[in-house]
């Protein structure tokens, strides 16, 4: 098995201090928004086999079948199918969707197929997989997951008492669901921006004179994104706030944001992102619209479940990848880890080894398929693999 060097990504979202604390390093000042662990082209974690540094996607490239194991390559093909992330926000991400897997395709098709560039700020697919993602909160953690249904929306918006939300309060209690969820997005992200901008203001005041958790963390996007259409969208949506060891599964088509807070995020091997609003980059109204599924979902909040052997599982019905926790209390037996899947595992609380090898707090390693490894000490370990 070999220790992770992992891209720490900059993002201008990122906290300035949660990364830092877990690693138990200092803060620069900068923000540190997502640490990758994987073998995603852009930003593969590193290894040294005795050879030097080098990237675990070009390990896996050189032997497939022996890094990820005969049945992972025959399911999913010769790349590692998840990515693994620890995301720390400080500030509201993008509001996104992403699509499902013949949408993707369907898309990424089309765009090099119209010779869109694959780094153009207005292209919508960098590749053809699909992005179901699950995040599993460290920390106290903010979210939006998912429509509300039409008449909970009309509640959080009357209550604001805002003239120019009225339209949408009456257009989300006159049509069935499905519609009425769709043309009030659509009648947000495309009106006029002048007008949008004076609703917005006026229904950041409004958040503010009723207080509580959700109308502050409106209020909270209306300061980071003035303006910005993005922050009466996000009322259509179910707020979430999580606690450590909660999580959330976002499959394709749900649109969602994380707001505030620190977690472990796995998702499909994917960079393709949607966006509806909290953003200064390019949104495809059209496409979107064709992405969204217009539907109420319950966030559906996850908790673990706990096996014989303390393995605590996140379910999902995701077979790219598959993550669950040990909590390790101190003189618990080792566990066996081996399996013919590849993993990675990582530490966020502790001292616990796997395979001989010490982790510390956001320490993380590569266990090939089939190789031989065991957990053991005390501390808290996350592991990373697929259903093959």
């Amino acid at each position: 098995m070999d220790r992770l060097t992992n891209t720490i990504r900059p993002y201008a979202w990122g906290s300035t201090t949660l990364i830092p604390e877990l690693l138990g390093t200092v803060p620069s000042g900068e923000p540190q928004a997502e640490m990758w662990m994987g073998a995603h082209p852009g930003a593969p974690s590193r290894l040294d086999r005795g050879t030097g540094p080098t990237s675990l996607s070009d390990v896996i490239a050189a032997d497939p079948a022996g890094e990820l194991g005969r049945a992972a390559v025959a399911r999913f093909g010769p790349r590692l199918p998840f990515l693994l992330k620890i995301l720390a926000a400080g500030a509201p991400l993008s509001l996104q969707v992403h699509p499902d897997l013949a949408q993707a395709k369907e898309g990424y098709d089309a765009e090099q197929d119209a010779g869109v560039p694959i780094d153009a700020p207005h292209r919508n697919y960098k590749d053809a997989n699909h992005k179901p993602e699950l995040i599993c909160a460290l920390t106290p953690f903010e979210g939006l997951c998912g429509f509300r249904t039409p008449e909970e929306a009309a509640q959080t918006l009357a209550a604001l008492e805002v003239d120019s939300l009225k339209p949408y309060v009456d257009l989300l209690r006159a049509h069935p669901v499905e519609a009425a969820l769709r043309e009030v997005l659509t009648a947000v992200l495309s009106a006029d921006r002048e007008d949008m901008a004076a609703t917005v203001n006026e229904t950041t005041t409004a958040c503010e004179r009723l207080g509580g958790a959700q109308y502050t963390a409106y209020a909270s996007l209306a300061h980071h994104f003035p303006g910005d259409p993005g922050v009466i969208a996000a009322m259509l949506l179910n707020y979430v706030q999580l606690q450590p060891g909660e999580a959330l599964f976002l499959g394709a088509g749900v649109p969602h944001a994380y707001l505030s807070g620190m977690g472990v995020e796995i998702m499909a091997n994917s960079d393709n992102v949607l966006r509806c609003g909290l953003t200064p980059k390019h949104v495809d109204v059209p496409e979107l619209l064709r992405v969204v599924r217009f539907e109420p979902t319950d966030p559906g909040v996850l908790r673990p479940e706990a096996s014989a052997a303390g393995e605590e599982l996140y379910e999902t019905p995701i077979d790219e990848f598959r993550l669950s926790r040990f909590v390790r209390a101190e003189g618990a037996a080792p566990t066996e880890l081996t399996a013919p899947t590849p993993q990675i595992v990582l530490c966020t609380a502790g001292s616990p080894s796997v395979g001989g090898l010490t982790l510390t707090p956001g320490a993380s390693v590569f266990v090939p398929a089939e190789e031989k490894s065991e957990l053991s000490g005390t501390g808290t370990v996350f592991r990373a693999t697929v259903v093959a």
